[in-house]
Order: structure tokens, then sequence, then C-alpha cells
């Protein structure tokens, strides 16, 4: 499981022309079961998404494929973690 931590560099008017290309991005990878959750970071200086891509290879493959990446409007950081504790709505996440 990876948290991936993304953080604009760009002032927001160089980023929003590339926000609907960036949600489409983001609907693919959810489409493909390779992103569980995302959103906005309040104050709104990036976002985060939780991915359940295979491995970090994988994940950065994909990444790169996001239009932030690709206009280098974003810095991202990677964390990758194991889920052990859970409630019981997300019980399914231990397996991954």
């Amino acid at each position: 499981m990876f948290i991936v931590n993304i953080t604009y560099k760009k002032p927001m008017d160089e980023v929003e022309p590339h926000m609907a290309a960036h949600m489409d991005f983001v609907r693919e990878q959810f489409d493909k079961g390779r992103f569980l959750f995302s959103g906005k970071k309040v104050p709104r200086t990036g976002g985060i998404i939780v991915s359940s891509a295979d491995d970090r290879q994988q994940l950065d493959e994909i990444i790169k494929q996001d239009p932030f990446c690709e206009h280098n409007l974003v810095d991202v950081d990677v964390l990758e973690f194991s889920v052990s504790t859970t409630c019981s709505e997300l019980d399914f996440l231990k397996n991954m």
C-alpha cells in the first residue's frame, strides 16, 4: 500500500489548466483498481492518493503518466506501508 503525497511547486494559475487532464488520469487509475482514494490537501497545496499498486516500480511508472508530473507542476513523495489495523469496514485492506 502506498501514500502518494503531491505538492504543487507552481502557482495555481499554472496548475489549474491541467486539472481536468489530471482528474481524467486519476479516474483511469481508479477504474484500473490502482487507486483506492484521493483528495485535496487543506489548505490546497496539493493532494493525497492512496494506491494499491502491485509494487513501487509499477507506481512510479503510473505517476510519471500524471499530467501534473509530465508538466513538472508538482513534487511527489511516496510512502509505502503495510496495513495492519483497520475499522471493520476496511478489513479488506489488510490483504493488500
